[in-house]
Formats: C-alpha cells, sequence, structure tokens
C-alpha cells in the first residue's frame, strides 16, 4: 500500500483551489462586465499584454533557460493555438450567461482524456469511455439543439474547450521536458503574439477604465494560476479538483445577482453531469497512477 505524502495537507488545499475559483470566476465576471465594448480579439490581447507585468519578478531566471528547438517549437505552436481559444472565450462571454460559459468549459478535461488515448497513447478502459460519454450527454442537456436556437456563443465554447484541451496536452509534454514556469511564461508570450494580429485588424482606441478592467482580469487570472498551483502542491487532486466545481455554483449565483441572468435548470443539470463525469475521470487517473508507484504482492510488505 502507498503511504500518503507526509507533507500533503488536504484543507490547505482545498482552500487554496477555493481562492483560484474564486479568481477564475472574478476574470469570467469582468469579462463579462467589459462586453462588447471592445472588440474579442483586442481585449483577449490586452488582457496577456498586460499580464506580462506579472512575469517580471521571474524575468531573469526565465532569461537563462535554454530551451531546445522542439520545446521552442512545441511553444509557438501551443501559444498560437492558445490565443484561437482564448478569442473564442472573449466572444462567448459577450454572447451567453457566465453559468453556460463555466459549465462547457468543464469539457475541457473530458477532450484531454481522448487526446491522451489518441495521440499520446494512454489507454482508454471502458469505464472512462463511459464518463466521456456521459460528459457529452451534459454538453448536450445544456445545449438542447432542436429544442432552442444555438447561438454563436455556444459553438465558440465548445471550440474552446476542445482548444484549450488540445493546450494542456502540448503542456503535458513539453513540462516533462523543462521547468513548468519556463512554460507557462512561454505560453503568455506567445499568445500576446499569436493575438497580435488580430487585434490590430479590429483594434479601437480604448478607455482608460476598460484598460483597468483588464488590467484586473489580467492580475486575478495570474494569481488564480498562481494559488492553484499552491493548491497542487499542498494536496492531491483528488482532493482539490472537487472543489473547482463549485465555479459553476458562484457564476450561477453571480450571473443572476449581478447580471440579471435566469437560473436555467437544464444549465444546472447538465453542469452536474459534466462534473461527476470529469470527477471519476480525476478519481480514476489517481487510482492508476497510485497502482502504477505501488510494487505488486510481496514487495508491499518490504
Amino acid at each position: 500500500m502507498v503511504e500518503p505524502r507526509a507533507d500533503t495537507r488536504p484543507l490547505a488545499g482545498a482552500l487554496w483551489m477555493l481562492a483560484a475559483g474564486l479568481c477564475f470566476v472574478a476574470v469570467t465576471a469582468l469579462v463579462k462586465y467589459l462586453g462588447d465594448r471592445v472588440p474579442a480579439p483586442q481585449s483577449a490581447f490586452l488582457r496577456y499584454l498586460l499580464g506580462l507585468v506579472f512575469l517580471l519578478p521571474a524575468l531573469r531566471p526565465l532569461l537563462r533557460a535554454r530551451p531546445t528547438r522542439r520545446q521552442h517549437v512545441l511553444f509557438g505552436v501551443r501559444g498560437l493555438l492558445h490565443a484561437v481559444g482564448v478569442m473564442l472565450w472573449f466572444y462567448a462571454m459577450t454572447r451567453i450567461p457566465l453559468a453556460e460559459v463555466t459549465a462547457m468549459n468543464y469539457l475541457s478535461p473530458v477532450y484531454v482524456t481522448v487526446g491522451a488515448a489518441l495521440f499520446l497513447g494512454e489507454r482508454l478502459a471502458l469505464r472512462r469511455i463511459g464518463a466521456v460519454v456521459a460528459a457529452l450527454a451534459g454538453a448536450m442537456v445544456i445545449l438542447r439543439p432542436g429544442f432552442r436556437e444555438l447561438d454563436p456563443g455556444h459553438l465558440a465554447m465548445l471550440g474552446t474547450a476542445a482548444i484549450f484541451g488540445a493546450s494542456y496536452l502540448l503542456a503535458k509534454v513539453v513540462s516533462d521536458e523543462t521547468d513548468p514556469a519556463l512554460v507557462v511564461a512561454m505560453l503568455s508570450v506567445w499568445v500576446t503574439v499569436g493575438l497580435a494580429p488580430f487585434a490590430a485588424a479590429v483594434w479601437i482606441a480604448p478607455t482608460l477604465p476598460e484598460l483597468g478592467v483588464l488590467l484586473a482580469v489580467a492580475f486575478f487570472a495570474t494569481a488564480g494560476h498562481y494559488v492553484m498551483s499552491l493548491a497542487f502542491r499542498a494536496a492531491p487532486v483528488t482532493v482539490t479538483q472537487p472543489v473547482t466545481f463549485l465555479q459553476l455554483v458562484w457564476a450561477v449565483i453571480l450571473g443572476a445577482a449581478v447580471f440579471g441572468e435566469a437560473i436555467d435548470p437544464f444549465v444546472v443539470a447538465g453542469g452536474v453531469i459534466i462534473i461527476g463525469a470529469v470527477s471519476f475521470i480525476t478519481w480514476r487517473e489517481a487510482m492508476l497512477k497510485r497502482r502504477a508507484i505501488t510494487p505488486a504482492g510481496p514487495e508491499t510488505k518490504g
């Protein structure tokens, strides 16, 4: 039997992940508040450009890093791909309710599971296939095609979740080869570069308050990723992952209280189905990792 890590702090991990979730909901709310006053590509570009300020404390060690040519290619592909996903996400935020954006964003881990099986050679067991099917069924409950008119924002979110899943897979590959801090920094740089031509094509002069909102978006996004890393360091994913699903609760409450969005029971039900499927996938992955590092048979008694 595997001994638990001595430094595991489940409560701290859950609290850090709770803080991360609140930061990410703040990001979503601020983008929703900004609306379409600034075009989506420009909003996304300014968010990442302003976010580069928060990388300055880590600039010196990052400049000393020497990525290989292959790693540079992976950084570039991931950044440009992620740039498209970010533009779609900003666009979706101007079109559909907060709760729908949040619920559909949970599809990313499902796409990661499928992508890992297709491209990284990971085994996709029958139970995990069932979880993937359940998650997609949850998405259909949210979208209800044929029973209501789908908004382009819904299609944008389907694309966003798929692209973010692909971005995560590339991050997983390159994180095994180099410093994770470099992976995060290069994503910010490449996304900024990738968004620049799209932003230039639709550029309008932003006001100071709009720049302030986007700076706040960059701050909360950076803070969210930082405290999420603290959560992962403090406790196993099986402890922290369920806490992330509180984001749907916050999004429903915030959408209703601040933006006057009606609470859609189909969105809540579909989100719960997706959350259950993702929780199962997370639990299965944790069990498989534990089994992989547990000696078989008599070796466990040494």
